[in-house]
């Protein structure tokens, strides 16, 4: 499989697009005016404590404050060898400061969630300052003698033993398997016993490299720790890497054919960072001086904009309809025009085949998160639904982004969750249409003309009044004045008062003011 990396920076936004066989998977947008916050470390201020939700509101210098969960919380009580604390409160009080970590950039109207469990990831190592005496090893590196080489090079830099293994974890979106460890003979830092995951692109690297990530990430942790003695609360101690490093930190060097970058400044970055992290990675990244826009060259821009849209077509003639919404998204799976050419079982069975593809793809693409259903076309074959299911599991394990699938349920619905951390592409780009408020649709004008009536007919039942000026949009003054025009005048008989219609061009469909007088 080929894989490219395009990035187009701009002074407004930098924009990164994953291609794989030439096909756009993936895609990144980070506005400067908006630049997300995860991985960003805080000096925090507890506003508020909640012991009926186990979780307290934090203030980080954010427009709204931030939200951290007991579950999130680094149990003081048992890292000290105590009973450990069960309540929120007995660790967390209105005033009190703690470093925090943003793992979910502010979302719609929900703020930021954190995290007081620290982790710092580098090229092949995530640091964990609370988790002494823990290494970890990623379960996506399957060969065993490479996991035991990764293990004992950890536990040789740092001078710990192994005692027992732990369940897995998960942690930086990667499952890892941890392992509890001695107090290091020889710690990286006097004094101070700290945890580390070896990561999936840590398959295979030198031993120098491993050990220098570590020194790397205790000499960070450090500086760290430093400054937020010297910061005052709500205060910014650590920001990550930019959108741009981060892309090329995560990557796996071996599988990348090219990096296309149409920036000098930033293609001068990124291969100096290269050169000092990832050597390997420094012959497959180029600037782009083509006269053609970088995103042209596979159809980016008409990707994203698809991406926008709610139906998908498949190449057979059927099509998804993706709905996302505050709640959940569902995707739901139609063979459209495919007619098939043996049974109706084997049509619905290569449709769901092509769409469970098609839905991972766009779960990437469109950067969805959250509680996802999918309804595809009943199938009463069980070998079919679990072929089906497999597709779209191996479909979804180039995903960097963690996700469960439930099994195909008695309504023939597969429930499935993928980790939400960032806004959805169509939340980066879009925004609640005005007129609709998010609900998709209007009132019709009939519909806003006989809430008019019946307006009116309660300001008389309340007020004295003769006469009424209706305010409105062009489409419902024409409609009262044409097709309700006997309704206008049977109210009038009614109520015994004149109406009189005003267009207002600044007014949609549903607004409208009633201005009674006399």
């Amino acid at each position: 499989m080929s894989e490219e990396v395009l990035i187009n920076v701009t002074s407004r936004e930098t924009r990164v697009a994953m291609i794989e066989n030439g096909i756009l998977q993936e895609v990144i947008i980070e506005r400067t005016s908006k630049r997300g916050l995860v991985s960003n470390i805080y000096k925090g201020r507890v506003c508020r404590v909640l012991p009926g939700m186990q979780a307290a509101f934090v203030e980080i210098g954010l427009e709204r404050a931030a939200f951290l969960h007991l579950s999130d919380m680094i149990n003081t009580h048992l890292q000290a060898g105590i009973e450990p604390a069960n309540q929120i409160d007995e660790l967390l009080h209105e005033g009190k400061t703690l470093l925090v970590q943003v793992i979910k950039d502010p979302l719609g109207t929900k703020g930021a969630r954190l995290t007081a469990q620290i982790s710092i990831p580098s090229r092949y190592v995530v640091f964990l300052p609370y988790s002494p005496n823990m290494i970890g090893i990623s379960t996506r590196i399957e060969s065993p003698e490479e996991r035991q080489r990764l293990k004992d090079i950890a536990l040789r830099h740092t001078g710990m033993v192994e005692q027992h293994k732990l369940t897995e974890t998960k942690d930086n979106d990667e499952t890892v398997m941890m392992h509890a460890v001695s107090s290091p003979k020889t710690p990286v830092e006097p004094g101070k016993n700290y945890g580390f995951i070896l990561r999936t692109v840590a398959e295979e690297a030198e031993e120098n490299f491993l050990c220098a990530d570590m020194d790397f990430l205790c000499r960070l942790w450090t500086d760290i720790q430093e400054k937020e003695t010297k910061v005052k609360p709500c205060s910014l101690v650590y920001r990550d890497l930019s959108l741009v490093l981060r892309t090329i930190r995560d990557l796996s060097g071996s599988s990348i054919d090219k990096i296309k970058i149409d920036s000098r400044d930033t293609h001068h970055q990124v291969v100096n960072f290269a050169k000092k992290f990832i050597p390997d990675l420094v012959p497959h990244i180029e600037h782009y001086t083509g006269e053609r826009p970088l995103f042209d060259l596979y159809s980016i821009d008409d990707e994203i904009n698809k991406a926008l849209e709610p139906k998908v077509p498949l190449k057979s003639g059927g099509y998804l309809v993706i709905d996302q919404t505050e709640a959940m998204t569902t995707i739901d799976v139609n063979t459209g025009g495919y007619v098939g050419s043996r049974n109706l079982e084997e049509t619905i069975f290569r449709t769901n085949l092509e769409a469970a593809q098609a839905i991972a793809r766009q779960l990437r693409l469109r950067n969805l998160g959250g509680i996802i259903i999918l309804d595809f076309i009943d199938m009463k074959d069980e070998e079919h639904q679990r072929q089906v299911l497999r597709t779209l599991e191996k479909c979804l394990e180039r995903d960097r982004t963690k996700s469960y699938i439930s099994e195909i349920s008695q309504l023939g619905l597969v429930e499935m969750t993928r980790k939400r951390t960032r806004e959805s592409l169509e939340h980066t780009l879009c925004r609640t249409c005005p007129t609709c408020r998010g609900r998709g649709t209007i009132k019709t004008a009939e519909t806003v003309c006989y809430d008019i009536f019946r307006d009116i007919v309660r300001f008389t039942q309340q007020f004295e009044t003769q006469k009424f000026l209706v305010l409105a949009s062009q489409k419902i003054v024409d409609t009262m004045l044409e097709d309700e025009s006997n309704s206008v005048l049977e109210l009038e008989e009614s109520i015994g008062c004149s109406i009189r219609f005003q267009v207002e061009t600044s007014y949609s469909q549903e607004l409208y003011d009633i201005i009674p007088s006399g």
